[in-house]
């Protein structure tokens, strides 16, 4: 069974730090590029961050360049981000998503990440 499972979501205050996980399961992680997506209440899905299944290469949106950091550990099947210096405008549902180009896209369920004092 293919699961894309976020975790390390909560609330944390400005200026503070959580790091996200996103293990996989049923499928071989290493194959797939994958990306962090978030969507805050009344505004589209954006894509915060990814990397590449070829050589772990990454890239970021500006808004968070400088203060998210996207790893991947394919022994353990399993995704990071590391979120530092947060902003309550970076409060979101933050979504994993594994892609193959041309033939499969998973999702996970979400995890709530809230920034406030």
């Amino acid at each position: 069974q293919v699961q894309l499972v976020e975790s390390g979501g909560g609330l944390v205050q400005p200026g503070g730090s959580l790091r996200l996980s996103c293990a996989a399961s049923g499928f071989r992680l290493d194959y797939y590029a994958i990306g962090w997506f978030r969507q805050a209440p009344g505004k589209e899905r954006e894509q915060v961050s990814c990397i590449s299944a070829s050589d772990d290469s990454t890239d970021y949106a500006h808004s968070v360049k400088g203060r998210f950091t996207i790893s991947r550990d394919n022994a353990k099947k399993t995704v990071y981000l590391q979120m530092n210096s947060l902003k309550p405008e970076d409060t979101a549902v933050y979504y994993c998503n594994a892609v193959l180009e041309g033939f499969y896209d998973y999702w996970g369920q979400g995890t709530q990440v809230t920034v406030s004092v």
